[in-house]
């Protein structure tokens, strides 16, 4: 699963830098903690200035200053709750008037588990804001200046709960099984050009989401689970080889390769104007 940015506040920290990335410009969300946080070591280390977004100011300015003494980057934080229309909006403008960011990594999301008859409607909706509608959101604010560029890299993080459900995933999988088909869409609006999007598919991850989400890790299999560290690591090095989708703990690449011929075959199946046979028993 992503990581799950959860703190208050709504402003934005700029600090200015004699240093010029050699990158661009990266944005990060839920940059705060898990791998968010480790998307934003990994960038700056790579040479990208950074603008990094979550609710936790005082996590981000101290990430911030790390980030700016080990790397000599130029780092802006950008507190804001991607759940609260105002800020995802705010942070949307920022985005677009901004052309030296070259990279955005869509991290931020949140996750309640349990099921939908129990589910506080506050739970549903915080789900679908952060997840579905911010990400939509700030795909839509960049990918116009990308096309127009013919360059820079859209990195939406999923999960593979996108394409399974659990009894008490319904709401977190319908979310993830969004950013699974919008972020294919994208790949397809954006194929033959200078502008790369990335499905990155994680499946347990040693982030905090888990205890907001109900479901501390000790109660997972300690050998599922793997570290943000090497997740990060994982989706960095499928995006350095040309990967469009990435499922960081999969060994076995055709098997999603099987997953897909399998879907392309049954939506192709799908295409007749007549009811299957077993429908027409009654006639």
């Amino acid at each position: 699963m992503s990581n799950s940015t959860h703190d208050n506040g709504a402003s934005v920290t700029d600090s200015s830098s004699t240093f010029s990335a050699t990158q661009g410009t990266a944005v990060v969300t839920g940059a705060s903690a898990g791998l968010g946080k480790i998307y934003a070591d990994r960038l700056a280390k790579r040479g990208y200035n950074l603008i990094l977004v979550a609710r936790r100011g005082d996590r981000l300015e101290t990430l911030a200053k790390s980030l700016r003494a080990d790397y000599g980057v130029a780092v802006r934080s950008v507190v804001a709750d991607l759940g609260v229309a105002a800020d995802l909006e705010r942070v949307a403008l920022a985005i677009t008037s901004d052309k030296t960011i070259t990279l955005v990594v869509n991290n931020a999301g949140t996750s309640t588990l349990g099921s939908v008859a129990s589910a506080a409607t506050a739970q549903l909706e915080s789900m679908t804001n952060v997840n579905v509608t911010a990400l939509a959101r700030l795909s839509h604010a960049i990918l116009p200046a990308f096309k127009e560029r013919n360059h820079g890299v859209l990195i939406n993080i999923g999960s593979v709960l996108g394409f399974h459900t659990l009894p008490i995933s319904s709401i977190y999988s319908g979310t993830k099984g969004y950013v699974q088909n919008f972020t294919r869409g994208l790949q397809e609006e954006v194929a033959g050009t200078g502008v790369v999007v990335q499905l990155v598919l994680p499946s347990a991850t040693a982030t905090d989401i888990w205890e907001i989400s109900g479901v501390p890790l000790e109660q997972l299999d300690s050998a599922s689970i793997m570290s943000p560290e090497a997740c990060v690591d994982a989706a960095l090095a499928g995006l350095d080889q040309g990967e469009t989708i990435t499922l960081p703990s999969v060994e076995d690449s055709q098997l999603f390769a099987a997953y897909d011929a399998a879907r392309t075959a049954l939506f192709a199946a799908s295409q007749s104007g007549k009811p299957a046979s077993r429908y027409l028993t009654g006639k």
